[in-house]
């Protein structure tokens, strides 16, 4: 059984997710203590009980601690099944964060398509937003060979969440490695700003910030502004960059009392560093990448825009259940290299 420490490294729901990928993935059963320790309110959340839930359905698993508050998981998996799912976080947890538990299995573990269909928030902080995973992780999985077509059927904001995706998954024979040193030159950039239960000056006024943000750094600008119609109200802001390997995507969302002007800042400054590093692979598809390119049989290398603590300890985790070797060439909150080596 494969022992892990979850206050290592980032110490937070990230370690359970990979943990329980990589238990399906690899069909070792394994036990996590220590699980958020660090957190404000220690040990699982609905969103990653969900997560559990979700995997155990998934690998046909038994587990135990699977409970809101438990900072103990044991979990032993047995077979992945194709199939039409439904999970519900009943909350405004991440229904991305449950989609990355459970995609990888689906994908390279079985032989028909499935689909998934998850209800939570889609547009909450600390977690990818649905459009990154339709124009930035979707597409790093596609130049993967892994084909998923990822539908918002209705946005979700917290508190209330209550947003859905539906998610089609097409079994794939291997993964495909990547090689993603250089970037090119980026000249040109989409402000992409939205809002639900909120009058629409407010998204155009994140537009115009985000406008004036990126014409500074001599950039052109294509705007796209909506309004959604969702439980709770929210907004976001983002920046997308087009010129990249793949469409890539950093956003902000609103919050009571946060003016629209300082939402767009917020991502404005995270689009600005990517820019500034020249690096193609940005940091949160970077950690996110390591899963996939660790079951391809060929090596793989990509430079990001910053090391971050996700991805020191997503690198952790997978060498944990895995005898691979994974080479992160720089210092934590730097630019730097990722080499990922095929499995031993």
């Amino acid at each position: 059984m494969v022992e892990l420490d979850g206050s290592v490294g980032e110490g937070g729901g990230q370690i359970v997710r990979s943990a329980l990928t990589l238990a399906l993935m690899t069909g070792q059963p394994f036990k996590l203590v220590n699980i958020r320790s660090g957190r404000s309110r220690p040990g699982l959340q609905p969103q990653h009980v969900t997560c559990v839930k979700a995997a155990a359905e998934v690998g046909r698993a038994r587990f135990k601690g699977g409970e809101v508050g438990s900072t103990t998981l044991y979990f032993e998996p047995h077979q992945v099944q194709a199939g039409q799912y439904r999970w519900d976080i009943r909350t405004a947890g991440a229904v991305s964060l449950v989609l990355q538990t459970i995609y990888l299995p689906l994908l390279l573990r079985t032989t028909q398509p499935s689909e998934v269909v998850i209800t939570g928030g889609t547009h909450v902080p600390n977690a990818p937003c649905v459009h990154f995973l339709q124009l930035t992780w979707s597409a790093y999985l596609l130049r993967m060979g892994l084909k998923v077509a990822v539908e918002l059927v209705r946005p979700g904001f917290y508190p209330r969440g209550g947003g859905q995706i539906r998610v089609l998954l097409e079994p794939a024979p291997a993964v495909l490695p990547l090689q993603l040193l250089d970037c090119p030159h980026l000249d040109t950039a989409t402000v992409w700003s939205a809002c639900a239960g909120l009058p629409r000056s407010v998204a155009e006024r994140q537009a115009q910030r985000l406008k004036e943000r990126l014409h500074a750094e001599s950039l052109k600008t294509v705007v796209q502004v909506e309004q959604w119609q969702a439980l709770s109200p929210g907004t976001m802001a983002a920046v997308v960059f087009r010129q990249t390997p793949v469409p890539t995507l950093f956003f902000a969302l609103g919050e009571r009392g946060k003016p629209a002007e300082a939402v767009a800042d917020e991502a404005a400054e995270e689009a600005l560093a990517f820019l500034h590093s020249q690096a193609p692979v940005d940091p949160h598809s970077a950690d996110q990448l390591l899963l996939p390119l660790a079951f391809s049989q060929q090596s793989s290398a990509f430079r990001t825009s910053t090391i971050t603590r996700h991805l020191v300890t997503n690198a952790h985790v997978v060498r944990t259940f895995l005898p691979i070797s994974i080479n992160l060439q720089g210092e934590e909150g730097t630019s730097g290299i990722v080499h990922i080596g095929s499995v031993l």
